[in-house]
């Protein structure tokens, strides 16, 4: 590391404390050459995740993207923002557990919508309509009644065939 003000780079480190809620560590340092002192942070590298749209495009996963989408099918909802950022951020956990580059952007739908049904099903009927791009009322009492007969899991199959019928 250099020194940001000489260039030099031989500093001793002063400090070090854990920074951004544990996520990295803040270190105050002394340059050697011209002792000014100036801070850095260390923080692990977080790894990249692409969606692949259907389109075939690539994007890289961006949480903020999830949670926004989460918070317009919740507007109008007793669903509070803490709880919706906790369900965006398990959606983005599932997703780097089990996906290492690329996950088809199917796969976040569903799991957005997985959480969405524990939050609120209203929610989870608007996030579904546009999701899953309902064209007719008919599409609407479908996912209303899979919503009584099935588990999360087989609703969201049978919302899927659902939609390849039309």
């Amino acid at each position: 590391m250099k020194c940001p003000y000489c260039g030099h780079d031989e500093q001793r480190v002063l400090d070090s404390r854990p920074a951004r809620d544990g996520e990295a560590i803040r270190r105050r340092r002394e340059c050697e050459s011209c002792n000014r002192r100036f801070t850095t942070f260390e923080a692990p590298e977080r790894p990249r995740l692409f969606v692949v749209k259907r389109s075939g495009v690539r994007e890289e996963f961006d949480r903020e993207k999830v949670l926004n989408g989460m918070v317009t099918a919740c507007r109008k909802r007793p669903v509070s923002l803490d709880q919706l950022r906790e369900a965006a951020a398990r959606v983005e956990r599932d997703l780097f557990d089990k996906w290492e580059d690329d996950v088809p952007s199917n796969e976040v739908g569903d799991r957005v919508m997985r959480e969405l049904y524990g939050l609120d099903q209203v929610a989870y009927v608007r996030f579904a309509s546009v999701y899953r791009e309902f064209e007719n009322p008919e599409e609407f009492s479908r996912t209303v009644r899979s919503m009584r007969n099935n588990s999360p899991d087989k609703r969201l199959a049978a919302i899927g065939a659902d939609r390849a019928k039309v």
